[in-house]
Parts: C-alpha cells; structure tokens; sequence
C-alpha cells in the first residue's frame, strides 16, 4: 500500500486547536503526576512531554503520517517547557500539593478532544470507522500509559478500574455518528470530545468502577 497523503495541510482551525488544548492538558496532567512522584525539572518535563505528545505520535506513526504533529508545529514543544516550568514555579510558590484528584482534571479534558480529533483525523485519512475510532482511543490512552510506565507504576488506564479507553472509544463512535448523519466536521468534533470528557467526569465524581478480574486463592495453584 502506498504512502497516505500528508494532511497537515487538511487540517482546520478547529482541528487545530483541539489539538493544541488537548496536548497542554495532558502535559499538564503529566507535569503533576511527576511532581507527585518528585521528579527534578528534566523528569517533570520528560514526563509532561510524554503525556502530551505519546499517544498522537503513536497514532502519527501507525497512520505513516509525517513529520509528526509536535516536530511540524514545533511551537508547541516551547509551550510545554513553558508551561511546566511556570506550573512548577506557581506551585512551588503557592506551596501546593499535587495530588491525584488534580492530575486527572486535565486527563478528563486531554481524553476527550484527544479521542475525537484522533478519531477525525484517521477518518480524513480514509480509514475504516472501527480503525478511525481506534486511533483515536489510542490517541487519548497511551500517552497517559508512558507517563506511568515512566513514573514506574502500572499503567492507571488498565488497573485502576475507572472507565477511560472505553470512553475515548465511545467519544470516536460520537464524532463517526455526528459525521455520518451529516454533520460538519466541527461539530462532530465538539460532540465527541464532549461526550467522552463529559462521562469521565461524570465516572470521576462518581467514582464509578469495572469489575476487577479476580481469582480464587485455590485457582493461583
């Protein structure tokens, strides 16, 4: 199969900016959870980086997309250093604590304008609607996975039994339904990020939970 088209220049305003506010508030999210950890400045930009840019990247490198969306529009690397370094100063002169409850704020936020322009934009490169809404899961999830496979703990996403890639998945199906009765593509997207950020808040404040797999003691022999 030949090399898809380069759609960075396809991309709208609206695009655009979803992108831009979703890669801040999972730097954000990433740059609390280090601090949390009490990683020095390096670690805390490295892992709020990660978070920002992990899962896009990952969903650039599987739609054969290029350059990546971070090397194209390297401002955005400036705005995160930027960002880390006054959020740690604000916090440090504040004597805040962050906590865990403050990191998944952003997360919420990051997972739904993540899930839906992840979503759209396979979807601009002729993918499938399963796969479009695949990449828009993985656009939303694995970026939060790195920053906690780098802070050395099992990925949050897969063990703390609070629905998040379900919700991104239900998020890509919005914009593929949005689209598919004829909405515009802004509003598709609205409605997708909506309605995943809207449920994970919902599943936050709730703190609504899936089934734990168990196991008997007597099965583990």
């Amino acid at each position: 199969m030949g090399r898809l088209p380069d759609l960075w220049g396809a991309l709208s305003t609206a695009q655009l900016a979803i992108e831009v506010v979703a890669t801040l508030s999972f730097a954000l999210s990433g740059m609390v959870e280090a601090a949390r950890k009490r990683l020095d400045a390096v670690g805390v930009c490295v892992v709020a980086g990660l978070t920002a840019f992990g899962g896009g990247t990952l969903r650039d490198v599987l739609l054969d997309r290029r350059p990546f969306f971070w090397v194209q529009h390297a401002g955005w690397v400036w705005a995160l250093l930027g960002l880390a370094m006054v959020a740690m100063l604000f916090m440090r002169s504040r004597h805040l604590q962050p906590t865990e409850r403050a990191m998944l704020w952003p997360d919420a936020l990051g997972l739904g304008l993540y899930a839906a322009s992840g979503t759209q934009i396979a979807l601009q490169a002729q993918m499938p609607p399963l796969i479009a809404v695949l990449m828009g899961v993985v656009s939303a999830s694995f970026g939060g996975v790195l920053r906690d496979i780098v802070c050395n703990q099992i990925p949050s996403a897969f063990s703390d039994h609070r629905p998040y890639a379900a919700l991104a998945f239900a998020g890509g199906w919005t914009v593929v339904g949005v689209q598919t009765l004829g909405g515009s593509d802004e509003a598709a997207l609205a409605v997708g990020a909506l309605v995943a950020s809207s449920l994970r808040l919902i599943t936050l404040g709730l703190d609504w939970r899936v089934p734990a797999w168990r196991i008997d003691d007597d099965q583990r022999h």
